[in-house]
């Protein structure tokens, strides 16, 4: 396989470049019958979109989605569901100086190693561009999940040493859209919007973590072993540009733990049964338990810097990469709703395919 897709059941496939013409999504296996709410898709596009904002890229794209197969008044067909995204902001100059060299830190070199050649305009395949087709698909999946009653919602939690340290159950979730970081804590939003202003006027960039929280998940999601619910959002994340990190649940807290005090002890209440604590992150054995899902995901710095770095050139002769073009000083902001994205598609392929076993079971 070549890596293009996602999903078993709810089968997700992008495809185009950074500078290309287009980029666009195949979602197969989509469930007939969908309300398709394009006010709520084009919002998800418009909140992942880049020029949103004073401390993101300022390359204009509107992300108008084109829908061209598997809709018909309204509704999706369950046939295979097919959008476009066309580019509009290209400036293919802008990396004219980059057609020998090697970017630090960034896939010029994997893709000239993996393919023997790579688009260096922007990246190609590589660059983050691609992942408003995620978004796209994504928005379809959340679309689904709204009649299960299950939501996704992700925030940031940390940028560069700056740090929300309040657990989600404390936040308010509605003051997410309302600062341009996207942090539900409007004091600490504040900070981090600072931070990230100084670090862009510096030339540099700053990293940082999303907090992520799925809400209303059923009981049973999960395939064990090595499809367990967990693993398949810790590589749905750790597929994204920039990820370093995936922890769910207790994470990194947990090897400082006791037994008896990580174990969550079950209780039944209004004859459902619950656990008294969440250190397991609502995932238990590779299946859902019918507790909040949370996981964190770790950002690293874009590589891109408003400053020159020495590298190497194509020939491995010493060179230096000039710091000029169009991006983010910080991914994050506009990460949440990948984030948010990629967690939906999971669950979704997810519950489809625990709809499927249950079936046969029964039938």
């Amino acid at each position: 396989m070549a890596g293009n897709s996602i999903g078993q059941l709810f089968r997700v496939t992008t495809f185009g470049e950074s500078h290309g013409p287009m980029i666009g999504v195949v979602i197969d296996g989509c469930p007939a019958g969908l309300d398709l709410d394009l006010d709520f898709v084009q919002l998800q596009m418009s909140r992942r979109k880049p020029g949103q904002s004073k401390i993101t890229t300022q390359r204009k794209e509107d992300d108008e989605v084109q829908f061209v197969s598997g809709v018909f008044e309204g509704k999706t067909t369950g046939t295979p569901l097919a959008a476009l995204i066309m580019n509009q902001g290209q400036r293919e100059k802008d990396y004219d100086h980059l057609t020998q060299l090697y970017r630090p830190s960034h896939a010029d070199y994997t893709y000239d190693a993996k393919y023997g050649h790579r688009d260096h305009r922007g990246g190609g395949r590589a660059s983050a561009r691609e992942t408003a087709a995620r978004v796209l698909a994504g928005s379809v999946a959340q679309l689904l999940l709204r009649r299960q009653e299950v939501s996704v919602t992700a925030y940031v939690s940390q940028v560069g040493p700056l740090k929300v340290e309040d657990s989600y159950e404390k936040l308010d979730f509605k003051n997410i859209e309302a600062n341009l970081v996207r942090c539900p804590d409007l004091k600490m939003a504040e900070k981090m919007q600072k931070l990230i202003e100084e670090v862009k006027k510096d030339g540099d960039t700053v990293g940082g973590v999303i907090t992520a929280v799925i809400q209303g998940c059923p009981q049973g999601l999960g395939e064990p072993v090595f499809d367990r619910l967990h693993a398949d959002l810790g590589k749905a994340m750790l597929s994204i540009n920039a990820v370093k990190g995936f922890e769910i649940g207790s994470g990194f807290k947990a090897p400082a733990m006791r037994g008896s005090e990580h174990n969550d002890l079950f209780v039944s209440q209004k004859g459902k049964i619950r656990t008294t604590t969440n250190f397991s992150g609502g995932i238990q054995g590779g299946i859902s338990n019918g507790m909040d899902i949370y996981f964190n995901v770790a950002f690293k710095p874009v590589a891109t810097l408003m400053r020159d770095q020495t590298t190497v050139d194509k020939q491995g002769q010493k060179a230096v990469v000039q710091g000029k073009g169009r991006h983010d000083p910080c991914v994050v902001p506009r990460a949440v709703p990948i984030v948010e994205a990629m967690a939906a598609i999971t669950l979704v392929d997810h519950l489809l395919r625990h709809q499927a076993q249950q079936v046969t079971a029964n039938g």
